[in-house]
């Protein structure tokens, strides 16, 4: 196992951290993705894209993106696409921290009308939710 050399800058528990980091990455999916030219011919590359983003980052053990493919409609002519938002993604994400690990989601919540990050289920910890 690599050394986590940030460790020494966090006061907190490992499902604490696992937890903070899996936040960092969905975030980090919200605002770096959503306004990318999107259509039905290039939705499978671009979710492909994203989960071999989030799988390059630290502690990232599985990463599983879906962009809902009935929000986008067929366009066509010249300017055929639209640009991905966030009711149109579906992503799970486990992280791992020492012995701890975060599953959590980012999905579209229709009665919110928000697309939401939240955890699913820390394993390893004390208390499994």
């Amino acid at each position: 196992m690599k050394v986590d050399k940030a460790k020494k800058y966090f006061n907190c528990s490992s499902s604490e951290r696992a937890a903070f980091e899996a936040g960092i990455k969905l975030g980090t999916v919200y605002h770096q993705f959503v306004g990318t030219p999107l259509s039905l011919e290039n939705v499978d590359a671009l979710e492909k894209a994203i989960e071999a983003s989030l799988k390059v980052q630290p502690f990232v053990v599985d990463a599983k993106v879906r962009i809902d493919r009935s929000r986008i409609k067929k366009k066509s002519g010249f300017y055929k696409y639209l640009t991905l938002s966030g009711d149109m993604l579906d992503v799970e994400l486990t992280v791992q921290y020492e012995d701890k690990t975060a599953l959590c989601k980012l999905e579209y919540v229709e009665e919110m009308d928000y697309p939401l990050m939240y955890i699913k289920e820390i394993r390893g910890a004390e208390n499994v939710h």
